[in-house]
């Protein structure tokens, strides 16, 4: 089996060595454009790999207790379709200290990041004026 590859593309090992290193992400986000762009995102700039979403509360609680090691970084919106990114918080606070859970939401405000920290939110973004930051956050988690 050869496993040089291609030089311009990656060989397979170091490939297999990106997948293996990648942090898993789950993403509780309602908004089908603004998740599609972040998974991608996420994938190409920040080398995370996205293992599901939800678009509820109540989807997303259920799916982290299913699998409470099943990812390494959980996105959150605010505003979901049905229930609050609030319930989704309070339901892994005692999650594993190598798991992040990241608020992004365009209602970032101090309260509310005040708020998303007490319920056990590691970091809050704005969806609209702190991409980068939120970015690089999540490429220095693996």
């Amino acid at each position: 089996m050869n496993f040089s590859g291609n030089p311009s593309r990656g060989s397979a090992i170091s490939q297999l060595t990106q997948d293996l290193m990648a942090s898993r992400a789950y993403i509780v986000e309602d908004n089908d454009l603004i998740r599609h762009n972040l998974v991608e995102t996420l994938t190409e700039l920040a080398g995370v790999q996205t293992v599901g979403y939800s678009t509820t509360e109540a989807d997303a609680c259920y799916w982290l207790q299913q699998h409470p090691a099943g990812w390494d970084l959980l996105i959150v919106d605010l505003f979901l379709e049905q229930g609050t990114g609030i319930g989704v918080l309070r339901k892994c606070l005692h999650r594993s200290a190598v798991q992040k859970v990241v608020v992004l939401s365009n209602y970032a405000t101090d309260d509310m990041r005040n708020r998303c920290l007490a319920c056990g939110a590691d970091a809050v973004f704005d969806k609209s004026t702190e991409l980068d930051l939120f970015l690089d956050y999540c490429g220095a988690q693996h």
